[in-house]
């Protein structure tokens, strides 16, 4: 499985989304089902999923699919932006 699939998966699991709505467009204050609490639980999955420790200002500029992206990769998560 790639980390692009495993990044999905991680955002439908934890949003309880469907994998259609996973997209480049999906941001955090443009969801419903993107709240505080779900934000956390995504932290919480991504960080054991690829694991990795996120400090505070990745944890807080995380607001996009695309942002999460880009965070991982510094993680050196190999995804294509």
């Amino acid at each position: 499985m790639t980390d692009t699939n495993r990044l999905v998966n991680v955002f439908v699991t934890a949003l309880e989304i469907p994998e259609s709505e996973v997209n480049d467009d999906l941001k955090y204050d443009q969801h419903k089902r993107w709240d505080s609490m779900a934000h956390m639980i995504l932290i919480a999955q991504l960080e054991g999923e690829f694991d990795v420790m996120f400090d505070i200002d990745d944890i807080i500029d995380m607001s996009s699919f695309v942002q999460a992206k880009l965070i991982l990769k510094k993680y050196n998560a190999d995804l294509s932006l």
